[in-house]
């Protein structure tokens, strides 16, 4: 797999990146080196490595916590301080087109 000229563009485009001519150029040829540097981990034999899933040995002796979500019940404080807020929520500009 390459990059070309157009894939260059249309990344830039959905990143809402410019680039000048000369840049593009530049650009491809890093995109197309990553691409082969990546390209060449599947050239390494792993069927005799086992899969690591921790790095903590099958997590013994690790501390875990009970997942208990909540909000801190610190909202009213940290909205006051924010431009504009409703509802205990955070107003932002629309950044999607």
């Amino acid at each position: 797999m390459s990059v070309d000229k157009d894939n260059v563009i249309k990344i830039a485009n959905l990143s809402k990146i410019s680039f000048k001519d000369n840049e593009i150029e530049k650009f491809q040829e890093d995109l197309n080196q990553i691409i082969d540097w990546v390209d060449q981990l599947s050239e390494v034999n792993t069927e005799t490595v086992s899969p690591t899933f921790s790095s903590f040995d099958n997590d013994k002796g690790m501390k875990k916590r009970e997942d208990i979500i909540n909000d801190g019940n610190y909202r009213e404080d940290i909205t006051v301080n924010a431009p504009n807020s409703e509802e205990g929520f955070f107003l932002v500009p629309k950044v999607i087109d």
